[in-house]
């Protein structure tokens, strides 16, 4: 087996996500507050770095060739230990956003994400509506957070549901879920869909002094999965050209009523439903996952208990995968990115050499 590949040590800030730029040979990565990239062989090249937010999974886009990712500023644990860890004496009231990298222009380190039109951001309304809303407990006491929404981490660009890629591709955000095992709104992974062409519209940079608020007022689609809870969501979020599916890596949930797998697939090819969420009689529009996996009877569950993924998914569409595998070191955090071919049982098999990473017509 040949070595994966090293991302270097990068502070204190563990890796969210991984995206590969298969025509020139670039990865990139996202670790919290900056965003890396480097060449396949992992030769860094540059950084874009000075968030004081969350920086989570990222993907790259084919059609224009830029990064996109998601970023949020909190005030709970996730966004104080942030600002902890960087040292920084900024305020912030709670924002959500996708942002978009120009990573043309990486060539140096430690070039700055503010007042840049290297990376732009555009707020969306609907994840802070959803993180400042309440729901019901079990006991039917009002709890924070709509859904037991956490913010947003997961991003990956996929078709609509039931239709085909030429139809048009679009920019998925997956929320993150608090864990709790007292309700029972937050068994669901809540992805929003937007269409890319809406940066032309709304897209500015980014100043983290006074953070901007311009954004579509709604998703152009809502999508609820059924997966029974997990700890904060869907951290890496990846749509396979080869299943057609969405793939999801979490955190596992703790509800003893579910199997509470780390991985789950969205059927692509199968058009969204609408129903009735039992909790509170709204009529959404619901996601099938794939047949693929573990079935679990008691929930009607399907998934995997993959233990990577959460940090870092990545696919080539013809059944090649690069999965990241987290590391902390003394110097600091860090990842090798393995690279694996699918097999649905578990899901990924044996790994594959990594000098078939890079396109043969490139």
């Amino acid at each position: 087996m040949n070595a994966p590949v090293f991302t270097g040590t990068w502070g204190s800030c563990h890796i969210q996500g991984i995206a590969v730029d298969r025509k020139h040979g670039f990865l990139y990565y996202s670790f919290t507050t900056m965003l890396v990239k480097a060449k396949l062989d992992g030769t860094v090249i540059g950084s874009v770095d000075g968030l004081v937010g969350h920086l989570g999974c990222i993907a790259f886009c084919e059609a224009d060739g830029c990064v996109y990712g998601s970023l949020e500023y909190k005030n709970d644990a996730i966004g104080k230990g942030i600002l902890h860890k960087t040292q920084s004496e900024l305020s912030f009231s709670d924002a959500f956003y996708l942002v978009r990298f120009d990573v043309e222009k990486i060539d140096r380190f430690h070039i700055p994400a503010e007042n840049s039109d290297i990376m732009t951001a555009v707020y969306l309304k609907e994840v802070a509506d959803d993180y400042h809303g309440t729901g019901l407990d079990t006991d039917g006491k009002t709890v924070a957070h709509r859904y037991g929404c956490s913010g947003i981490d997961g991003v990956t660009f996929g078709p609509i549901p039931g239709q085909s890629e030429a139809d048009g591709m679009y920019l998925y955000v997956a929320y993150g879920i608090y864990a709790d095992i007292n309700r029972r709104d937050n068994d669901r992974q809540i992805l929003l869909c937007y269409d890319p062409g809406m940066w032309k519209d709304y897209a500015a940079p980014l100043n983290q002094k006074a953070m901007h608020h311009k954004g579509p007022i709604a998703p152009l689609h809502k999508y609820f999965v059924y997966t029974g809870n997990t700890t904060y969501g869907v951290q890496n979020l990846e749509y396979d050209r080869f299943t057609k599916a969405f793939y999801m890596a979490v955190y596992k949930g703790k509800k003893p009523c579910f199997p509470n797998y780390a991985l789950f697939a969205v059927d692509a090819g199968v058009p969204a439903k609408r129903e009735r969420i039992d909790e509170s009689d709204e009529l959404v529009e619901v996601l099938t996952l794939t047949t693929d996996g573990q079935y679990d009877e008691a929930s009607g569950v399907y998934g995997w208990q993959f233990p990577f993924g959460a940090t870092g998914l990545y696919s080539f569409g013809d059944g090649r995968w690069l999965i990241s595998h987290p590391e902390k070191r003394p110097d600091g955090q860090c990842a090798h990115l393995y690279p694996y071919r699918w097999d649905k049982s578990t899901p990924f098999g044996p790994m594959i050499p990594i000098a078939e990473l890079k396109d043969r017509d490139c």
